[in-house]
């Protein structure tokens, strides 16, 4: 028996998901909770696992299509008959589940706001119509039912076409509220022998989350320095032992998450949240670890940092690094983070400004460690190894002497490390 397969909700406040990948195709086999695709939200990319086994009959929905959640993607034959062109009255479709435990996505698609004629648009759909000063109404839709996509809308501003003519300018500027969506930049200029390469899904949907961030929130950032001789000669020592008795690398990102929460416990403003006219004081400590991927960057979440110790804290970090670039990431892989750590270092950066990862409050990096002569205490000249913590915080929420003593903390514990410190 055919069943549809309805668009999955991957996270509390996501409307609506775009098609990144179909994993299975027509004809293909797929077993119950089998990655079956990959889905792209302003709040997650993430594979979708099957929610039955059966064979892929038809796939209702193409690559880079968004659609709202509940609406049907694809039919799962998963027994005996003939697919159908939709499923039967008495048996309903089935969610692609984001995960075993995941919650299910509703019976219908969350309703988003009417145009003039009753067409209904999606909250992304509406902010890029806005973004390209293009109305909604004159674009003609490619999506299921002849709905407008983010893409007709791309399409429909490149084309040229002409924008409705703008409202009468105020007498007073006026500032746009929190979240409001702003026009784009100005176009670039194309020359002869320059090439255009089609901006992909995922780096859409990075483009968009670092817009709304720095148009969003207000950005402080500081900088301080360590001295982490002390933990170059720890790591050093313990490095192969390390890798042999644990089956992973001793680098050190798992000393900086384990500095990083002693701070969150010292500072706690450091571990909340933004939510309007509240503040969430967040009471795990869930720290997001920036990972370069070849299709972009992710964000897993280590869960629960503070319950594990460097050895847990390394191979938690690993696993989820490896499985970031191998695209094998899970919902609850990418969701629930109460602060971030980008670890700028690894690719050879020795100052760096990060855009925080709202509505988070902050985001700290480590950079690159670097040996350099410095002034120690007589007076006497040393060769040392330094590092640049560099932290961005939303003023809204943290003051500076609150960041300050943060990455301090960061600072003390790093620096508090020698070759005889306990690595367990």
């Amino acid at each position: 028996m055919a069943e549809q397969v309805l668009m999955p909700q991957l996270g509390e406040s996501v409307t609506e998901g775009t098609i990144g990948q179909w994993l299975k195709h027509p004809g293909d086999q797929v077993e119950k909770y089998e990655s079956l695709l990959e889905v792209l939200t302003d709040k997650v990319n993430a594979e979708v696992p099957s929610p039955a086994a059966g064979t892929v009959v038809k796939l209702l929905v193409e690559e880079g299509t968004t659609v709202p959640i509940g609406t049907p993607i694809c039919e799962l034959d998963t027994g005996s008959g003939e697919a159908a062109e939709s499923a039967p009255a008495d048996k309903p479709a089935v969610s692609a589940e984001p995960t075993a435990a995941a919650v299910e996505a509703p019976a219908a698609a969350p309703k988003a706001a009417p145009s003039r004629d009753g067409v209904r648009y999606s909250p992304a759909v509406r902010r890029l119509a806005a973004e390209h000063q293009v109305d909604p109404d004159a674009v003609t839709g490619t999506g299921a039912g002849g709905r407008v996509t983010r893409d007709d809308v791309l399409k429909f501003a490149e084309s040229g076409a002409k924008p409705p003519a703008a409202a009468p300018q105020p007498a007073m500027p006026v500032v746009p509220a929190a979240g409001a969506a702003v026009a784009a930049g100005a176009p670039a200029q194309i020359e002869d022998g320059d090439t255009l390469e089609p901006v992909s899904q995922v780096r859409r949907v990075i483009a968009e989350r670092m817009v709304r961030s720095k148009q969003t929130v207000p950005h402080a950032w500081l900088m301080v320095e360590a001295d982490v001789t002390g933990l170059v000669a720890l790591r050093a020592q313990h490095k192969d032992a390390f890798r042999a008795r644990e089956g992973v690398p001793l680098t050190y990102l798992p000393f900086m998450l384990r500095a990083v929460v002693r701070a969150l416990k010292a500072v706690p403003i450091m571990n909340a949240q933004w939510n309007g006219d509240q503040i969430v004081m967040k009471k795990r400590v869930n720290i997001g670890v920036a990972a370069a991927t070849e299709r972009g960057l992710v964000v897993p979440v280590v869960h629960d940092a503070d319950e594990k110790n460097v050895i847990g804290l390394a191979k938690a970090a690993q696993d989820l690094t490896q499985r970031a670039r191998n695209g094998r990431l899970k919902l609850e892989d990418l969701s629930g983070g109460t602060f971030t750590l980008d670890n700028t270092g690894a690719v050879g950066t020795v100052l760096t400004y990060p855009i925080i990862n709202a509505p988070e409050v902050g985001i700290v990096t480590m950079e690159s460690i670097v040996k350099r002569p410095v002034v120690m205490p007589g007076d006497a000249i040393a060769v040392r190894s330094m590092v640049n913590l560099c932290l961005s915080f939303d003023h809204r929420v943290v003051d500076g002497a609150e960041a300050a003593l943060f990455v301090n903390t960061v600072k003390k514990e790093l620096e508090a490390l020698t070759p005889s410190s306990n690595i367990d």
